[in-house]
C-alpha cells in the first residue's frame, strides 16, 4: 500500500504529466480565443456546471481583476431567465471536460441565435460543444489523478491553468501594469500603496544627515545607526546621498584607502527627488524609469522624507 506521501507524489506527478500533454497541444485557437476576448466590445461570460462552473468562477474572477469585463454565468439560472443578460457582443466561454454537460448544451441554440462568440474548453475535440463553438480550447489529459479514475482532478487542473493562460495573455496584450492591478483592488496592500501618496509612505523621522566634511568611519556609523542603508549629505544649498551599495563599490576600488576618504569622495548630489503630494504610482514609475531603490521626499525645496522601495 502506498504511505499518503507517495500518493500526493504520485498525484502531483500525473497533473504535472497532463499539464505538459497540454502544452504541447496549444495550437492557433488559443490566439483566436485571446484576439476575440480582446476585441470584443461586450463581456466575457464564462459558464459551467459542477467543478467545472467552480473553475469558470475562478476564471471569471482572475478576468475581472485584470482588465476583461466578466461574469459567472450557472448554466441552470441562464436556461430560466439569466439569458437576458446576455448581449449580442458578448463572448460566451463555456467549460465541459466531456463537452457533453446537458445543461451547457442547452444554451447553443439561444447563443447562436443571438450572434455570440462562442469559446469551448473541453477535453474532446470531437464533443457536441466543441463543434458548435467558434473556437475550441482543447484540455484532454491523458488520465485524472484519482485513483478510481472518477474524481475531476487532472482534468480541472487543466481548466484552471488554461483559464490562468488566457488571464496572463490578455493582461499582456492589454499592457496591464501593477498600477491597473491596483485600481481593481482598493482594498489590498497594493491598492492601497498605489493608490496613496508619497507621504503615507515615506520615512520622515531621525534620518540619518552627515556633513560632506565626514569622515568614512561616521558614514558607516551613521549608515548603521539609521537601519536604512542610506545617509543624507548637506554641504549648504546642496542635498545628496550615500547608500550602503554606494560604499561597498567604494571600498571594491579603493580597498584599504577607502578609510581615508570623506563623504565629499562618495555623496552624490544627483539624488531622484519626488514631492510628498505626489502619488505612489508616480514614485513606483520614478524608481523604475530611473532604476533607483530609494527617492528623497520634498516639500518647498526641503527634504522632508525619504521613501524606499
Amino acid at each position: 500500500m502506498l504511505s499518503s506521501i507517495d500518493i500526493a507524489k504520485k498525484v502531483i506527478q500525473i497533473e504535472v504529466e497532463g499539464l505538459l500533454h497540454m502544452k504541447s497541444r496549444i495550437g492557433p485557437e488559443f490566439d483566436v480565443a485571446v484576439k476575440a476576448i480582446l476585441n470584443t466590445q461586450g463581456r466575457t461570460i464564462i459558464c459551467g456546471m459542477g467543478k467545472s462552473g467552480i473553475i469558470g468562477k475562478k476564471i471569471t474572477a482572475s478576468f475581472a481583476s485584470t482588465g476583461t469585463p466578466s461574469f459567472f454565468m450557472h448554466p441552470g439560472e441562464a436556461f430560466h431567465g439569466d439569458l437576458g443578460m446576455v448581449k449580442p457582443e458578448d463572448i460566451f466561454l463555456a467549460i465541459s471536460y466531456s463537452g457533453e454537460t446537458d445543461e451547457v448544451l442547452k444554451l447553443i441554440p439561444f447563443l447562436h441565435d443571438n450572434g455570440n462568440f462562442i469559446i469551448a474548453i473541453t477535453g474532446n475535440s470531437q464533443s457536441t460543444l466543441a463543434l458548435n463553438s467558434n473556437c475550441h480550447l482543447d484540455i484532454a489529459v491523458p488520465k485524472e489523478a484519482c485513483l478510481l479514475q472518477l474524481a475531476p482532478t487532472s482534468s480541472t487542473t487543466a481548466a484552471l491553468v488554461m483559464g490562468d493562460s488566457l488571464t496572463v495573455a490578455l493582461m499582456e496584450e492589454r499592457g496591464f501594469k501593477p498600477e491597473n492591478f491596483a485600481r481593481f483592488h482598493p482594498g489590498g496592500s497594493l491598492g492601497r500603496k498605489l493608490l496613496s501618496k508619497v507621504r503615507d509612505f515615506m520615512i520622515s523621522g531621525n534620518l540619518p544627515i552627515v556633513s560632506v566634511t565626514s569622515e568614512f568611519i561616521d558614514i558607516v556609523h551613521a549608515i548603521s545607526l539609521g537601519e536604512c542603508g542610506y545617509v543624507i549629505v548637506k554641504n549648504k544649498d546642496q542635498i545628496g546621498i550615500i547608500t550602503d551599495g554606494d560604499l561597498r563599490r567604494y571600498i571594491d576600488i579603493n580597498k584599504s584607502n577607502s578609510f581615508s576618504a570623506t563623504a565629499k569622495d562618495l555623496v552624490n548630489f544627483d539624488p531622484k527627488l519626488i514631492s510628498a503630494d505626489a502619488s505612489m504610482e508616480q514614485a513606483i514609475v520614478l524608481m523604475e524609469q530611473y532604476k533607483v531603490n530609494l527617492l528623497l521626499v520634498s516639500t518647498n525645496e526641503n527634504i522632508v522624507g525619504v521613501l524606499k522601495k
